[in-house]
């Protein structure tokens, strides 16, 4: 499966020039990185080549990565259902620089991108319809960006004076804990294989020392 995989990193990137920018095999799937300006021209000829025939757009999806200049890539599942084969495409982009929408080349790209767009902001250049599709369209922000606060900004409410649902500052209800997620089992008196944080117990004091049950 590999070879064949290889075969076809080679073939597609050959014949665009320029547009492929690196491409690799693992688990047995062949994801290429590609140019964002060769978007268009990349899905296209891998939907309508002979050797290729991804004609199915399975996702289009966003991943966040906030330290880069370019946070963002975006990333396209394809299937050949004819060569039971497929491919990955992956683009970096940022929150100003849109990307070229595919809802020309499959129309089931506007319903993925207007979700990309929803929660990650990232912004598809003539999407006939991106607007917000998971959260309300008062939603303030971007939820999947990894510096969107968990709590979010509002939170909503039926207010029975207006007989409506309302938006409102989110109000915690206690201090907003800090979680370090290394151990789930902090402070018990064992330790248990794996766990980072853990330390040699205490050692058990007699029976009847102040603080021990009777």
């Amino acid at each position: 499966m590999d070879e064949k995989l290889k075969a076809l990193a080679d073939y597609f990137a050959a014949a665009l020039p320029g547009a492929v920018t690196s491409s690799e095999i693992r688990h047995g799937e062949l994801a290429c990185r590609i140019e964002p300006g060769a978007l268009l021209r990349v899905l296209g000829f891998l939907r309508d080549d002979r050797r290729c025939r991804f004609t199915v757009l399975c996702d289009i999806c966003g991943v966040d990565y906030p330290d880069r200049a370019r946070r963002f890539d975006v990333v396209y599942n394809l299937l050949s259902m004819s060569l039971n084969q497929r491919i990955r495409l992956k683009l970096e982009t940022d929150e100003e620089t849109p990307v070229a929408s595919a809802v020309g080349l499959f129309s089931c790209a506007g319903w993925w991108e207007r979700e990309a767009w929803d929660l990650f902001g990232i912004y598809f250049n003539d999407n006939p319809d991106l607007r917000r599709i998971l959260t309300d369209y008062g939603f303030e922000g971007h939820p999947l960006r990894k510096d969107f606060p968990l709590t979010g900004y509002v939170e909503l409410k039926y207010d029975e004076d207006q007989k409506r649902v309302v938006y409102e500052p989110v109000k915690l209800k206690q201090e907003f804990r800090s979680f370090d997620f290394l151990s789930p089992w902090e402070g018990m008196d064992k330790i248990l294989p794996g766990d980072e944080k853990a330390s040699a117990p205490d050692e058990v004091p007699p029976a009847g020392a102040p603080g021990t049950a009777p």
